[in-house]
């Protein structure tokens, strides 16, 4: 199943917005996001989707800084690109958790987002995701896309400026792809699964 949309009011204001999707009553497990201005549910991960964010973390979590935090299912407001997103992992110092000024984490403080494609929605993560966190000003970019072309792969954007981020790297599932400070780690994705 691909991800459905909430309806919503053309010309809506961003308060309604986040109200709509506060109250959107998704099964649960599902991922409840604003893309654009839309209210977005998508079904549960996959087994797969959920172990290849635990190697992710597992990995992480060797080299995390004092005072930091690995985060699952945070949402992280984007209101200049009219979304709130809900990564698959976001890594950000414990001191910038929820201050924004709607008492929300704002996108801005996330030092890493992890986003996992999965099939039915994986053009929001390469596309409408890679430049709201890049609009944002999120410094690293991990897109893990096992369903890209039938060749898994692992790419880190990175260096964002004017909402378009630079590629730092992209290797197949498999090969090491190397974090740059303040992790300094080569990411192994030679056991992630593949699709």
């Amino acid at each position: 199943m691909s991800a459905l949309t909430v309806g919503h009011e053309p010309g809506q204001g961003w308060d309604d917005l986040v109200r709509l999707w506060e109250e959107t009553d998704a099964p649960e497990g599902c991922k409840v996001e604003i893309i654009e201005g839309i209210v977005t549910v998508a079904p549960p991960p996959s087994e797969e989707h959920n172990d290849t964010a635990w190697l992710v973390q597992e990995q992480l979590l060797t080299v995390l800084p004092d005072g930091w935090a690995i985060y699952q299912t945070l949402g992280l407001v984007l209101q200049q690109s009219a979304g709130l997103y809900v990564p698959d992992l976001v890594v950000m110092p414990r001191s910038r958790l929820r201050q924004g000024p709607d008492g929300r984490t704002a996108a801005e403080d996330a030092e890493l987002v992890v986003e996992i494609t999965s099939k039915g929605n994986a053009n929001h993560d390469r596309v409408t995701k890679t430049h709201g966190y890049a609009k944002a000003g999120v410094p690293l970019y991990l897109l893990l896309d096992p369903w890209h072309s039938g060749r898994p792969t692992a790419t880190l954007y990175g260096e964002p400026e004017g909402g378009t981020y630079r590629v730092l790297g992209t290797v197949e599932y498999g090969e090491k792809l190397m974090l740059p400070a303040p992790f300094d780690l080569e990411i192994d994705t030679g056991g992630f699964p593949v699709l």
